[in-house]
């Protein structure tokens, strides 16, 4: 089975070459910040080429058991066959799905913030589960995570939150988590144990290369410091190492505490600032061709893209695309790869990019 054409196999090993060229050159590491890019996109290639060579490679070996198994009447290797066409299919989906990410960004790393919303403490522990939800998914996926910002919610939970998370496409995947999340559950901050409901925004970015043009006028910039927040104990922070800058002219704040040195949280909240005025730059560009993102909604009622429900019935259900998954306790630890595949399908779909 040949279907190296439909996932250009040799553009791929192209590119490859070329790289190979680019990185053999003496100069090449005189200019580390682009020979770590350039050696991460080979890294990258060498993924996709290995994938698919041992996808050909698994299907030629289960047709040659199944042969076996029809001339000796064997039933292990009919199992066996079975046992790795079924492992393939699974291969065969991840490699479907990297089809669907064919954005310009969509193999970047992801910066990922999380708002609470309506619901009071409710929400401001409900984003606290959200943020756990995507470091464990990250986890799972053999991703680098990071919190970059915490604010603490006043009784429990977060009031927000700021995430980068490294990996092939992390971006592509993460943007399909962009909206507003709802939680259905017994709150346990109510004496009365009552129903209660949340709601935590999510809003995912990719993370720009430095050579990606982005004017910031030094000028434009307040940048405060002030003293880390977090549990105490003896690794409390004692300095003014936590950053944040203002981009005066859009009102755009980010802030960075999870380094103790106040030059690496600048560094940090830096880059996280020229990804979002990249981001708002892009935006506005799109704006102007297509309402792609779908209108900015307050983050309350009717306007979530996927329920959370723990009570009376336990369920996730994305409202883009009617999925329906019952083990919630799953999905919450990470288990999000079948939610994420089914928004982008449907997205691909509707915009006439799908297979």
């Amino acid at each position: 089975m040949n279907f190296g054409g439909v996932f250009d196999l040799a553009g791929l090993r192209a590119r490859h070459e070329e790289i190979e060229s680019e990185m053999a050159r003496p100069e090449f590491w005189d200019d580390r910040e682009n020979a770590e890019r350039v050696s991460r996109q080979k890294s990258e290639l060498e993924g996709e080429i290995g994938l698919y060579d041992g996808i050909e490679a698994s299907l030629e070996d289960a047709g040659i058991l199944l042969e076996l198994a029809g001339e000796a009447d064997d039933g292990s290797a009919r199992h066996e066959a079975a046992e790795t066409f079924s492992s393939v299919a699974e291969v065969l989906e991840e490699a479907e799905l990297r089809q669907l990410l064919g954005g310009e960004y969509d193999r970047s790393d992801a910066i990922v913030s999380i708002n609470s919303g309506a619901g009071g403490t409710d929400a401001c522990d409900w984003a606290e589960m959200l943020m756990r939800m995507y470091l464990r998914w990250a986890e799972r996926r053999g991703f680098r995570s990071e919190v970059i910002d915490v604010q603490s919610g006043e009784e429990a939970g977060i009031r927000s939150t700021t995430l980068s998370v490294a990996g092939s496409y992390a971006y592509g995947h993460l943007n399909a988590e962009q909206g507003v999340h709802r939680l259905v559950r017994i709150s346990p901050f109510d004496s009365q144990a009552r129903r209660h409901t949340a709601f935590a925004s999510v809003t995912v970015i990719p993370e720009i290369d430095d050579d990606v043009g982005v004017d910031l006028d030094e000028s434009d910039l307040r940048i405060d410091t002030y003293r880390s927040s977090g549990a105490g104990g003896q690794h409390v922070n004692k300095t003014d190492s936590a950053v944040r800058i203002t981009h005066l002219p859009t009102g755009t704040v980010v802030q960075c505490q999870n380094e103790r040195s106040q030059h690496k949280n600048k560094a940090t909240a830096m880059k996280v600032l020229r990804a979002q005025l990249f981001e708002r730059t892009r935006q506005e560009q799109e704006v102007k061709m297509a309402q792609i993102r779908g209108e900015k909604r307050e983050i309350g009622f009717g306007s979530q893209i996927r329920s959370y429900t723990l009570h009376p019935q336990q369920r996730v259900k994305d409202h883009r695309t009617d999925l329906e998954v019952g083990n919630v306790e799953a999905v919450l630890d990470g288990d999000l790869d079948r939610l994420i595949r089914s928004a982008l399908l449907a997205h691909s779909s509707s915009h006439g990019t799908g297979a």
